[in-house]
Order: structure tokens, then sequence, then C-alpha cells
């Protein structure tokens, strides 16, 4: 089986999981070429094997202006019905305003640009992540090539994580998306609720449950002293607001006022760092800010931390909880979407209400006084990611599921 994967930047190092996905697939026989709409930020390309991708990757953009009137001259002449149709099918998912309209034109010149690439490496199935621009650029490109061909093999589907279509479906044209897809991989129960509910009943079959997963040799368990201090808090995302660091910023301000000896590390970078940093200056926390590292930095942090916190107020189910909870770290984060599928209150980690500093610092309090629960919520963690979570396990299920819809 051959499939092109398609993201709107790859490798980065907040898309780890699509990597380690993609090698997965790689390591059941699926032959994969990885496309990028934009041509990856070097300062994202963190470890070894995103090198290794980066370097092999195909990147739409930057183009030079001949190459794409090149790409479309082809096109046109080779099929003229095709390529005026696939225009009015770019302009007709317009979004409304001048604005849509214009990006709609970028999404249609990036399409056959992208599969003049596929149809010259002898691909015609694309998978995207995320229901975003390289969603459109992949149904544009696959449904000329149908087009022009007469190919029934060009098709693409899409992995549904959520939550940030889920909070402008109309913008991201959701429902057109997922009906348009022959196979939209959704990585948890509450995403695939969330289209159930947009598609008549007789698409939901193609809805299918594939989790994101990590490897547990890879994140092998540390030894810890449970009777040191301060608590050892590890966030580990992109410093953005949706996050909710600054909640944590607030626990660990509660915490220091009780006597609770902690410290707090932020792994990740972002728009919010200036404010975060400014936050915790002014306040006197104890936290430091580690910046964005790669997947061969990562487990030092894992292994130095005492509990993992996730003050997030919208995710889909982050890898970096699978993570931490490989690593028999007790966690604590939110009770949204689909987190509460992964993490089972008071058996893998401590749900709170998203957005509640007093308890998020009611939760850290009760593990920083608790080394045996801090154990026993962190053992239990990494069974539950050995038992749903391991992309040993989710590479065949994947493949499995390409290969039932890709023709």
């Amino acid at each position: 089986m051959r499939v092109a994967y398609l993201t709107s930047r790859y490798p980065a190092v907040s898309h780890t999981f699509v990597l380690r996905e993609v090698e997965a697939l790689r390591r059941e026989g699926v032959e994969v070429h990885t496309f990028s709409v934009r041509r990856a930020d070097e300062r994202e390309v963190l470890s070894a094997a995103d090198r290794r991708e980066f370097e092999t990757t195909t990147a739409i953009l930057p183009v030079s202006p001949l190459r794409v009137l090149g790409a479309h001259g082809r096109a046109l002449a080779a099929s003229p019905a095709a390529y005026l149709r696939t225009l009015w099918r770019a302009v007709r998912l317009s979004p409304g305003g001048l604005r849509g309209l214009v990006w709609q034109l970028f999404y249609f010149a990036e399409a056959l640009l992208l599969q003049a690439e596929l149809a010259a490496a002898g691909v015609r199935h694309v998978h995207v992540h995320f229901a975003n621009v390289s969603a459109d650029v992949a149904m544009l490109a696959t449904g000329f090539g149908r087009l022009a061909d007469g190919d029934p093999r060009w098709g693409w589907s899409f992995t549904m994580h959520g939550p940030t279509e889920f909070y402008d479906v109309a913008a991201h044209r959701l429902p057109a998306k997922a009906a348009d897809a022959r196979l939209v991989v959704c990585i948890s129960d509450f995403a695939r609720s969330q289209l159930m509910g947009m598609l008549p009943e007789a698409q939901w079959a193609k809805l299918r449950i594939v989790h994101c997963g990590v490897d547990p040799s890879q994140f092998a368990p540390a030894a810890r002293q449970d009777g040191g201090e301060p608590l050892a808090v590890l966030c580990v995302g992109r410093l953005v607001p949706v996050k909710g660091q600054a909640v944590l910023l607030d626990a660990v301000g509660r915490l220091a006022e009780r006597g609770v000896p902690v410290h707090a590390t932020f792994v990740g970078d972002g728009p919010s760092r200036p404010d975060l940093e400014r936050i915790a200056r002014e306040r006197g926390l104890p936290v430091t800010f580690a910046g964005a590292v790669g997947q061969d930095e990562i487990r030092r942090h894992y292994g130095a931390a005492d509990v993992f916190c996730l003050p997030s107020f919208a995710e889909g189910v982050p890898v970096v909880l699978m993570e931490a909870m490989a690593m028999t770290l007790p966690v604590v984060t939110t009770r949204i979407a689909g987190i509460p599928e992964l993490v089972a209150d008071g058996v893998g980690g401590l749900l709170v209400a998203p957005g509640d500093a007093g308890a998020l610092a009611d939760a850290l309090a009760r593990l920083a006084g608790d080394p045996a629960l801090r154990r026993a919520l962190g053992d239990a963690g990494r069974a539950a990611v050995e038992a749903g979570y391991d992309i040993g396990r989710i590479g065949p299920q994947l493949r499995a599921e390409l290969a039932a819809y890709v023709v």
C-alpha cells in the first residue's frame, strides 16, 4: 500500500505524534511519502528523527511563480474540464468574503502542485492530520486527479483531533470535508461523537477510532525519590492561552502561600511566554521556563519530575499525557473532551475542572503529601498507555483501516 501524508508543516516539535504514526505505518510495510504545505522551520526540527524526516519531506511552499504557472498550465492542457470544475469547487468552498475567496484560490494553486507531485510518485491517496489547510489542499488535489484521470484510486482521508475545528465548524467546512473523505480517523470517542452529529447515519461507519500513541519502551519509568522536596511539577506544551499555563502559575502561588514546597518547570515555547515570565517574576514564583526541546531531550524532564500537570482549556487527547504516564508520572489535568478516555480520575491521575486554580492547587497538594498515591497513579497510568495507546499496536490497526478504505 502506498499513501501520502500531508500536514501544514512537517516535521514539527508539536506534531511528533504524526512522525511516530508515519514510522509505525512504515514498519507495517506501508510506503509513506511525506508532504508539507509549507517548509518546516528548521528551529522546530529538534531531534534526530525530525532531521531525517525534514530531509525526505517534499514542501509545496515556498515555490517560484514559474513553477506554479507550469503546473497549472499542464493541468489545464491535460484536462480543461477537470481544471475548471476543480477551480469552481474551490470557489464554492469559500467561507465567504474576499479574504476567504483569496485563500481558497491559494489552496487551489497549492492543490495542483501537490497533485503533480503525487502523480509523479505514483501515489493516489492522501492522509492529513487536522481539518485545516492541508485538508482543503488534499480534497482539491485528489478531486482533480479523479476527474482528470478517471482513476477511482484518487482519494483522501483525515484524522479528527479537535478541538480547534469544533470551535468554528462553518469556517473549517467540517461537515463537507467529513462527507467527502473516504475515511475519518477519530482519536477519541468524543471526536467521533461530534462528527456523528454533523453527518447522516449512513456515513457513520467511516468514522473509525484509532488512538494516537507512544512507544512505552522509549519512555521507560524513571527511579524517583519519595521524600524529596520541593514537589517537582512539569508542564509540557506550547505556551499559548488555551493550554492554561497561567492557571498553573496561580496554583503554584497558592501552594507557596500554604507553605507547600513546589517548583514548576515549563517545557515549550510560544506567544504567551513573555506574559507568563512576567507573572512569575512579579509574584516571585518558583518556576523555570526551559524552552522547546526535542524528543531526544524530553525524557530527561519527565524523569526529573514528581508530577505532570496539563491545565488545558481545550485538547484532543494530548500525547504529552501519554508520554508522562508511560514514565509512571502521576498526572493532574482537566476534565475536558477526550482526556477522561485516557485518564481515569483517581486511577491514572487526578482530573480537575478547567480554569479552577484552587482545585488544581488542591490536587497538587494532595500528591505532594502522599508519595504512595503518586506511585499508584503512576503505575496505573503506564498500564493504561500500554493497554490502549501503544504505537506498536496502533500501527497495525491504522494500516488495516487505511487498507479498508484506500482503493
